[in-house]
């Protein structure tokens, strides 16, 4: 495939409106990748960016399925070609990425590829990542085709404005980040203010009733509603701030999203295979996603860290105008009953009450050795 200047022109536009679209850092990693392919027409597409320990932070590929980037196994470390990008920052373009003498060979499950062409992601002297393209999809009579000196201009453009795209998006996730603190620290001191202000009050009150209950107890009855009416007002001020508290992710991302990026994150920072797949959910109201969020969330925990289970199967789908929300591990299980009489239930009666608090219900199934099952069920809005 050959591109003319106008058709490579509005290729690129294409490309870079693609990426201007998104703000994060995952995102706009991925639109990179898929644009750098499209591009190029080649069969594999990835992009790394470096970590400080001779790896890489993030890795996206396209072109791979993923049942066979889990087969592939670990992330591939700074080394050969991949290094030479990165440290020397010098685009790289091969016959037969297999016949250089950096080349070392890659894991049984990888797909095979011949010709390559790679491009450093930098910001001046600063090396973001790299992208890497493999498989030129066009006829190889004898291998000779690849990827051209105009396929190299083409990604060389493309990853100058990747850079800006992929800067951008690292100050808008660091802009968030700030703001998420710095309003978590103005809730702080707003309830540090207003809920202790109010217990002062209830406590004086209460030891006012106290000193009257003998003589008068017509005021000390009296001081007594004033108790009850501060425990309120102080009650719904911790309800305001939960309330402002929620999740920042669910609200940009919504409960699908959310639910996906946490459960790819532990996946990797556990032994044990983490699973999540959704199936025709809508969205929901503010209180029923964040409830969904937060048992989700408890019923993960508790799998990972208590089970000793080796794979946990997190499921969210639609039931009517509701949802339904699945948490499954094989892990040893327990008797729901010894739990409940021996008083270590805390963690299922706060799934129960959040359950309860949107109008939903919550089902847990387990049994020694069988694993446990967190069933949770909500309406709709």
């Amino acid at each position: 495939m050959t591109h003319s200047p106008r058709s490579g022109l509005t290729a690129v536009s294409t490309a870079l409106l693609a990426m201007s679209r998104h703000l994060e850092v995952r995102d706009v990693l991925k639109t990179i990748v898929v644009s750098a392919r499209e591009l190029l027409d080649a069969e594999y597409a990835a992009l790394g960016v470096p970590d400080d320990h001779g790896g890489f932070a993030q890795f996206v590929v396209d072109g791979v399925s993923d049942e066979e980037w889990k087969a592939i196994g670990p992330l591939p470390r700074q080394h050969g070609i991949l290094a030479a990008m990165l440290k020397e920052a010098t685009p790289q373009r091969l016959a037969d990425v297999r016949q250089d003498p950096r080349f070392g060979g890659w894991p049984a499950a990888h797909p095979d590829m011949s010709d390559f062409i790679g491009m450093p992601v930098a910001d001046g002297d600063d090396i973001l990542g790299a992208l890497f393209l493999a498989n030129k999809r066009c006829p190889k009579p004898e291998g000779g085709c690849g990827f051209t000196a105009a396929d190299e201009e083409l990604l060389g453009v493309l990853a100058q404005h990747a850079a800006i795209a992929l800067t951008n998006a690292r100050l808008y996730e660091r802009s968030r980040e700030l703001t998420i603190a710095g309003e978590r620290a103005r809730l702080a001191h707003e309830l540090h203010d207003a809920v202790a202000q109010k217990l002062f009050s209830l406590r004086l009150t209460a030891q006012a009733a106290t000193a009257l209950v003998d003589r008068d107890p017509a005021r000390a009855k009296e001081e007594l509603h004033e108790v009850a009416r501060l425990a309120a007002e102080a009650a719904d001020e911790l309800r305001a701030a939960v309330v402002e508290l929620r999740p920042a992710g669910l609200d940009e991302d919504g409960l699908v999203a959310t639910l996906r990026t946490q459960v790819k994150v532990l996946d990797r920072a556990h032994a044990a295979r983490v699973t999540f797949a959704a199936h025709g959910v809508r969205a929901l109201p503010a209180a029923q996603e964040e409830a969904l969020l937060r048992v989700a969330q408890e019923a993960l925990h508790n799998a990972l860290r208590h089970s000793g289970a080796a794979a946990v199967d997190v499921t969210l789908a639609r039931l009517g105008p509701g949802a339904a929300l699945r948490v499954a591990d094989d892990g040893h299980g327990f008797d729901p009953s010894a739990v409940r009489r021996a008083g270590r239930h805390l963690g299922l009666v706060s799934m129960r009450d959040r359950a309860n608090g949107v109008g939903g219900t919550l089902k847990v199934v387990s049994a020694p050795g069988k694993g446990t099952t967190i069933e949770m069920e909500v309406p709709g809005g």
